[in-house]
């Protein structure tokens, strides 16, 4: 009992005292279990029951079964969409007006989120639900996502009562960075053995539910599923990838066509609408040579097969959600957060770490490794051709706000709340209204204070009234857009919108024209109608102000790598000596010592007996990039992989006695991004090599980090497997550091935005 909550009677003796105890909050009895499915980068016209050829038959039906929603919108990207929909609040009121890792010191660009908006499970969960967070959760700051971190802003620390995911942005899919609830954890299984993330995740789902009714037969739960998919890297189970062998062979082009034709006669759209052209950037498929054709299509090959196994295991839980019987009293909405992204570029892209280490792929290693792509040692995305095909029928992308990257495929599944089977609602449906959707269901309204902390107003609404009724008005006329410096403004079919890109310089913000269409006849955006309406135009462009005012957009500021983003303090003191134990937990690379461009040494502290060993000592990074320290067939070596494109190896006979020995590496900087290398063996020279192409910005993504002892995760060489523990005994390993912390501030931009 709280302090003062006591409502009994308390004397001296128990006769002449009576007991009180608090009644056990119980939502109201026809509160449903809500499951909220967060697909990621998957586009307008990805699923099957939204135009395409892709097979998604578990969410067709669900669909089948529900609802909908033709007129779904998201703010463009992923973070800033998952905080809109956790909090019913708007992106930059959330302080995600971009991702968290390109933060700067404004309020609405803090990747903060305030105790002003509280999240879901903080006001479900005293309300008398359970509470789950499952998957991708990118809400906290990166530097905030080690051990040593505050959990405030974990997902426990928002109100969730459990967690099973990753932080990042991306993760790899056979070897993902996992935490679990406030804690780091390795995966179940290994990567060889078949072990895919997806998977995971809804196992978890399935075990919080399952241990939820094992005990409690009707308290309803609020589960917050995020899948990695269908985020690069693209990566299905080989047998999913094989399925669609064959399938895009005919091209983006005639694909656009064939689902724009199904989603017409699916009533999908207006019968006015049209498809927008193809921008001139992405060639005509005809165009292409067959090598190019050949490549193209196996990267959307993989993409699709990771798409189907991603429903697949959705039909698990759903099939799960049958067998306890709560599918029957369930809202169910699955969605995604933004538009089909074009992050492959317009040749795709086999390791997206490259692009923060500014380093290229050419068309020649691609094709020689076309059947790696899929599989655990690409980091794959497909060609923004596939990009603005995954859009159809609109233009542009992710990261930007014209429908290509706002528009997104909504399905709400709810058999004892919905009467209507496979209707269509074409109501505008924001990100922000799903949280008050969530909590006008559950008979939860959003309270005054949530922990003491007086609640900013929802921004939202509620959309119950649509579930059950086709012809109800929208539920709000009026939305703001805002993201890198691309803006638009929503109202009453009415859309204001005007592009500028991502780029270092400021000049044109201020010039950047607006363009002006009628949604409610022209969705894909093909008839600019500033000139005809420019009284319209001007007042929607004052409106886009007054909201920006109101919502914290201020300034607007479409340089990632500006020196707001850089001028950031660390949350981590600054030093130059590092010691590291072994243990089976990598650190996470940002926490790491950060030794590119900086001449640095490595110490180990080995003990040896008579057997030889073998083993890692320290290691950085993934088969996608980094370096590793360790020991085999009585040498030591250093193996530094650049980006995957090459691995430079430094190797020297290391007789090792029995007894204490230091195992070392000093690394010499000659240049920017390169130096020589030395073996150590107890301060005598083993050997020495040169590294001309040392890491600039980031060894790997997917949160691989530093791992001492052993290699955790996808191995930094191919000369070795697995993990490769060290057979002797570690003591420690010492990493000194000299000068300053180098930061390529233009590198870890364009990697940051690449990655979201």
């Amino acid at each position: 009992m709280e302090p003062g909550e006591f409502r009994g009677v308390r004397g001296r003796y128990h006769h002449e005292s009576t007991p009180w105890w608090p009644t056990t909050v119980r939502p109201p009895a026809d509160a449903p279990n809500v499951v909220l499915v967060v697909l990621d980068d998957v586009g307008f016209a990805q699923l099957g029951c939204f135009g395409s050829d892709i097979e998604t038959p578990a969410i067709d039906t669900l669909a089948a079964n529900g609802l909908r929603y033709t007129n779904f919108h998201t703010t463009a990207l992923c973070s800033p969409t998952r905080a809109a929909l956790l909090t019913g609040r708007n992106h930059h009121a959330n302080g995600m007006g971009r991702v968290a890792e390109l933060a700067t010191g404004f309020p609405g660009y803090d990747g903060r989120i305030p105790r002003a908006n509280a999240m879901l499970p903080a006001v479900l969960v005293p309300a008398g639900y359970a509470a789950w967070a499952v998957g991708k959760w990118h809400l906290t700051p990166e530097d905030e996502t080690h051990l040593g971190a505050s959990r405030s802003r974990w997902p426990l620390g928002r109100g969730f009562e459990r967690f099973y995911g990753f932080f990042e942005g991306e993760t790899h899919q056979l070897a993902p960075s996992l935490v679990h609830d406030n804690h780091r954890v390795n995966p179940p299984a290994s990567y060889d053995s078949g072990y895919h993330l997806t998977e995971d995740l809804v196992d978890r789902s399935i075990e919080f539910i399952r241990d939820l009714r094992t005990v409690d037969a009707t308290k309803p739960f609020f589960l917050y599923l995020a899948t990695g998919a269908c985020h690069s890297p693209h990566q299905p189970p080989p047998h999913h990838l094989a399925r669609y062998r064959g399938r895009f062979d005919e091209g983006w082009d005639l694909w656009r066509e064939r689902t724009f034709d199904r989603q017409m006669v699916a009533g999908l759209l207006p019968p006015t609408t049209e498809l927008s052209p193809r921008p001139e950037w992405v060639p005509a498929w005809a165009d292409l040579v067959d090598d190019d054709k050949r490549l193209y299509a196996r990267y959307m090959e993989a993409f699709a097969g990771f798409l189907t196994h991603t429903d697949q295991q959705l039909g698990r839980l759903v099939d799960w959600l049958r067998e306890t019987g709560d599918l029957e009293t369930t809202l169910l909405m699955v969605l995604s957060d933004n538009g089909a992204s074009s992050e492959g570029g317009p040749t795709g892209s086999l390791n997206d770490v490259r692009i923060w280490n500014g380093a290229r792929t050419t068309r020649e290693e691609q094709l020689r490794r076309i059947d790696e792509i899929g599989g655990p040692w690409c980091h794959n995305n497909y060609p923004w051709g596939w990009t603005v095909a995954g859009n159809t029928p609109f233009r542009r992308w992710k990261r930007e706000v014209h429908e290509g990257g706002v528009a997104d495929p909504l399905v709400v599944h709810w058999p004892a709340g919905i009467v209507a089977r496979g209707e269509l609602r074409r109501q505008y449906v924001h990100a922000v209204d799903i949280a008050p959707t969530i909590l006008d269901v559950s008979g939860t309204p959003m309270p005054d204070t949530v922990d003491g902390v007086v609640q900013r107003p929802v921004d939202g609404a509620s959309i119950v009234a649509t579930l059950t009724d086709a012809g109800v008005k929208d539920p709000r006329t009026t939305q703001y857009y805002e993201m890198f410096g691309c803006r638009a403004l929503y109202d009453d079919g009415w859309k204001a919108v005007t592009y500028h890109p991502i780029q270092s310089d400021l000049p044109g913000l201020d010039t950047a024209r607006w363009e002006l269409y009628d949604v409610r006849v022209d969705p894909s955006e093909c008839h600019d109608l500033a000139t005809k309406e420019p009284q319209r135009l001007a007042a929607m462009v004052d409106t886009w102000w007054q909201e920006a005012e109101r919502n914290e957009v201020l300034p607007i500021d479409n340089r990632p790598f500006s020196a707001f983003v850089f001028e950031r303090p660390g949350s981590l003191p600054a030093r130059h000596r590092y010691i590291y134990y072994p243990g089976p937990l990598a650190v996470p690379e940002p926490a790491a010592v950060n030794v590119r461009n900086r001449s640095h040494r490595i110490n180990a502290q080995v003990v040896t007996g008579d057997e030889p060993v073998e083993g890692v000592l320290l290691a950085l990074g993934s088969r996608l990039g980094g370096w590793t320290l360790f020991m085999r067939d009585a040498r030591l070596h250093y193996v530094h992989n650049f980006v995957g494109l090459e691995e430079t190896a430094i190797s020297a006979a290391c007789p090792l006695t029995p007894g204490p020995h230091t195992l070392g590496f000093t690394f010499t900087k000659t240049g920017e991004h390169q130096g020589s290398g030395t073996l150590i063996l107890d301060d005598r020279e083993l050997g020495r090599g040169e590294l001309a192409h040392f890491t600039p910005v980031r060894f790997s993504l997917h949160g691989a980090g530093l791992s001492c002892g052993r290699d955790v995760g996808l191995p930094v060489s191919a000369a070795y497997d697995d993990e490769f523990p060290f057979t002797g005994t570690l003591v420690r390993v010492v990493v000194e550091v000299d000068g300053p912390e180098v930061v390529d501030a233009e590198g870890e931009a364009a990697g940051a935005i690449a990655q979201q």
